[in-house]
């Protein structure tokens, strides 16, 4: 009887293990499920973390997103020197009455696709887009030693492109450009809706030197003449009274000089 006692003892205790090594191995289970849950989570905030810096970083040059990040509230900076350059597409008003919506946007998609090639290519900054014009800026918010000079050679790729595109599209676009150096303040506005923008009067002269420009001309002012003259050409197209201005001298970049 004793024995019997002890057996059933045995079994109990023995049942007793295998139920308790089935509340753990159901609570890893549970465990596993919930960590694979957290990874799931974990994996898909990381992805939109990504998503929205990648966002940031088409709206706002990397350094500046980076200031945005780590807390500045408001950025503001004023630069010595750097080089404005404005662009715009001759007649595009008249030439939008007369195409698609969806052909319209196709269109400046193509030629601002190439513009944002060039801004990679030479290290500059695209600012905006305004309608059918384009804004970049050189010198900031990053450091570039000759900001002025691929300015100078971005704008004749950009004629190059216009020409390359009317070759393939069989269109007759023209465009018109113009650029400065000088100090400019420039700085992030809004919360919502961020902008990276310029102020100051560089860039209103080079506003200025874009709207006084010649379909398919590279117009600039004398600081740029007087900084790149030795390397690049230029036609001089005299004094001109300049809306805001006054008479200013001024040149038609022609392209650069050859040994």
């Amino acid at each position: 009887m004793f024995l019997r006692f002890v057996r059933i003892l045995r079994l109990f205790r023995l049942l007793a293990i295998v139920q308790q090594r089935e509340i753990e191995h159901l609570q890893n289970i549970q465990l596993s499920e919930k960590n694979h849950e957290l990874v799931a989570a974990y994996r898909a905030l990381a992805a939109e973390k990504a998503k929205s810096e990648r966002l940031l970083l088409n709206i706002l040059p990397h350094l500046v997103a980076q200031r945005l990040k780590e807390g500045t509230n408001i950025i503001a900076d004023s630069y010595p020197n750097a080089t404005v350059l404005f662009a715009d597409l001759v007649g595009f008003t008249k030439l939008s009455a007369s195409i698609s919506p969806e052909g319209l946007v196709g269109l400046l998609d193509n030629i601002f696709c190439r513009f944002d090639r060039l801004v990679e290519k030479y290290d500059l900054e695209k600012i905006k887009t305004i309608g059918d014009a384009y804004m970049v800026v050189g010198g900031i918010p990053h450091a570039l030693p000759h900001h002025s000079v691929n300015m100078a050679e971005m704008a004749l790729e950009m004629l190059h492109e216009i020409h390359l595109f009317n070759q393939e599209t069989g269109r007759s676009l023209q465009l018109r450009i113009g650029f400065h150096s000088g100090a400019v303040v420039a700085g992030v506005i809004g919360q919502k809706k961020f902008i990276y923008d310029l102020w100051g009067d560089t860039v209103n002269t080079a506003s200025r030197m874009e709207s006084h420009s010649l379909p398919d001309k590279i117009h600039v002012s004398d600081a740029i003449y007087q900084e790149l003259h030795t390397q690049f050409t230029f036609e001089s197209r005299g004094t001109l009274d300049i809306k805001g201005k006054g008479e200013m001298q001024t040149y038609f970049l022609l392209g650069r000089q050859t040994t």
